[in-house]
This record gives C-alpha cells, structure tokens and sequence, in this order.
C-alpha cells in the first residue's frame, strides 16, 4: 500500500520544480528517492532507452543500482520486457522466475532482491524507458500500487522530456549567436578590405571568399584575421 499524503506532496513538489532550470540527474535521483517512500519499496530507479540497449540513468540504494546494471546487458528482464511490450510487469517474486529471466535473477537473488514493478515511461504513445520498483520481500503488486506508480512514471517523463527541450533550445540559441557573431566579423572586414583597396563592399566579399578558397579555409577564419590582426587579402 502506498503512502496517500506522501504520493500528494510529492507531485506537488515536483509540479513546482518542473518549470525552474534544474540538473536532470540529480533531479532524478531526488525523484527516486520520493518513489521509494512513497511506494514503500526497497529501492527504485530509471532505465532510458538508448538502442540497442537500456541504460540505467539513476537509483536508490547500492544493491537496486547494482540489479540496474544488468540493463545494460542484453540479458532478458523485467525491464526489457516493459519496455519492448510497453506493459507494466508485475513480479511477485524473481526467485520463481529463473527460467525466464535465469541472469537477472541470479543478480536479484544474491542482492536480496525479490519482487519488482517495471513501469513503461511513454512519450507519444513510445516506450522510452521504465520507472523500476524493488523490494526484498515477495510482493504482490496491486492495481493502486501500479496506477500511482504508471503517475509517477510520467512525471519522470516530463522531466526528461523538459531537460531535453530546453537543451535543444540552448543548443539552437548558441548556433543563432554564432551565426550572428559571423555575420558581424564579415561584415567588418568586407568594410576594411573595401577601404584598402577603394573596393565597393561586393567587390570586397568576393575578394575575401578567394582568399578563404584558395587557403582552404572558411571565409569567417579570413574575416577574424583581417579584423584582428590586419590580414590584407
């Protein structure tokens, strides 16, 4: 059973940290940690997909992240199969289920791990990665149990989701800045050809484009050196 007013605080929490800047590793890692008490499991984590394998992104506790390791092989698991069938897998206990899953129950068995939930995390209707709960205990996962943790498991996707929008948005800002930076440097440099050679400024372009063709190299590398060291083209 899970912790009603501690699954409220946490989504209120996180709701209010969504739009600020935040590191999504830490973030994520704060995250599991709330999944954990509020769950009442043994420990929880996040595998995101990264083809042709899972990779295991963050955890709670030593021995769930050691479990998480074997996403990173291409060992059959729970996980995996969460993710390839973008159903929720419920096991009650991995020590009965090592014909199907004989490596990652090894794994869980030495680690004292004995039930897990493995959550799809979705976008656009795509699987792509899984909320994992863990406890040491056999544990019969209820229908509550998976609907409170399928919400949380979509608030972790908007977390990825936002970190990756917004890296994408610096990423397009950085090239639109240098794009602009160029602009300006030929720009100033079209003006001093021009004056050193009484050119008009297109005669002055097309000079410094066949000193940048013929030096193989790029007409901005031409433009900085006229400007800042007083290249004559």
């Amino acid at each position: 059973m899970h912790d009603q007013p501690l699954f409220l605080k946490t989504l209120s929490r996180f709701a209010a940290v969504l739009p600020a800047r935040y590191d999504l590793e830490s973030t994520l890692t704060d995250f599991t940690e709330s999944v954990t008490l509020v769950l009442r499991v043994f420990g929880s984590g996040i595998t995101m997909a990264d083809d042709p394998r899972l990779r295991y992104v963050t955890k709670v506790l030593q021995a769930s992240g050691e479990v998480q390791r074997d996403h990173t092989h291409r060992h059959p698991c729970p996980c995996r199969a969460a993710y390839a069938t973008g159903e929720v897998v419920r096991v009650t206990d991995l020590r009965e289920e090592s014909t199907r899953w004989p490596e990652f129950s090894a794994s869980a068995g030495r680690l004292n791990v004995a039930g897990l939930a493995a959550i799809p995390m979705r976008l656009d209707g795509k699987v792509v990665g899984t909320l994992n709960l863990y406890s040491t205990e056999p544990r019969e996962w209820s229908d509550r149990d998976i609907a409170v943790a399928g919400v949380l498991a979509d608030v972790a996707t908007s977390y990825v989701v936002n970190a990756s929008m917004r890296l994408q948005q610096e990423q397009l800002s950085q090239q639109l800045q240098k794009a602009l930076d160029s602009r300006c440097v030929i720009e100033q440099a079209k003006g001093i050809t021009a004056q050193q050679h009484s050119f008009t400024v297109d005669q002055a372009y097309q000079q410094m484009r066949r000193h940048a063709r013929n030096n193989n190299t790029s007409l901005r590398v031409v433009a900085e050196a006229i400007v800042a060291v007083g290249l004559k083209v």
